[in-house]
């Protein structure tokens, strides 16, 4: 899972296991190994209607409708908005790059834009 965080706002885009993942498990995480405490991002399946996220203990916890989830695995759907307070959320499909990259990408779900 990658996380981008840009001022107000929070992006997490999930690899094609990560989302089986989440809708299996009931939520997936990853984190950042600070010295002193990691610093974790996470995403919880719920039974909400609307997307949003609370922020406690240095942990960014995004909580994720399962009917979103459901409309994710079984459609083309790339990803959800949302908002808590101040801060714009965004959750998504990752895409391999059209671009060269050395990340591995083996996971990712098939770009769109890329044309065989």
């Amino acid at each position: 899972m990658k996380i981008r965080i840009k001022d107000n706002s929070v992006r997490l885009r999930l690899t094609q296991s990560e989302v089986n993942i989440l809708d299996k498990q009931g939520s997936i995480s990853s984190k950042t190994e600070f010295i002193g405490r990691p610093f974790i991002y996470k995403i919880e399946k719920t039974n909400d209607i609307e997307l949003s996220t609370d922020f406690i203990d240095n942990q960014i916890v995004m909580k994720m409708p399962a009917k979103m989830i459901e409309e994710w695995i079984s459609t083309n759907t790339v990803g959800f908005t949302g908002q808590t307070g101040l801060v714009k959320l965004l959750v998504e499909k990752d895409f391999i790059c059209i671009d060269n990259t050395d990340e591995d990408q083996s996971d990712n779900y098939p770009n769109p834009n890329i044309k065989c």
